[in-house]
């Protein structure tokens, strides 16, 4: 899924505009990027959590999903 679209959604659900969602998603991803660079984790609640590893590659490492859902 692309910004665009992603951004929609958000708009949709959120009850704001395409533009404020947009920005909004653009905070979201410098945080998460300020995180990763300071050598921190970046979790995203629900869906697991981005990390640098040794060799300075991203990774992102799902949570595990309950067993009743």
């Amino acid at each position: 899924m692309k910004k665009p679209e992603l951004a929609k959604r958000m708009a949709r659900r959120a009850g704001v505009s395409e533009a404020e969602a947009a920005d909004r998603l653009d905070r979201m991803v410098n945080q998460i990027l300020k995180k990763l660079r300071h050598g921190q984790e970046a979790p995203l609640p629900g869906l697991g959590k981005f990390r640098v590893g040794r060799d300075g590659k991203i990774s992102f490492e799902q949570e595990a999903r309950q067993a009743d859902e």
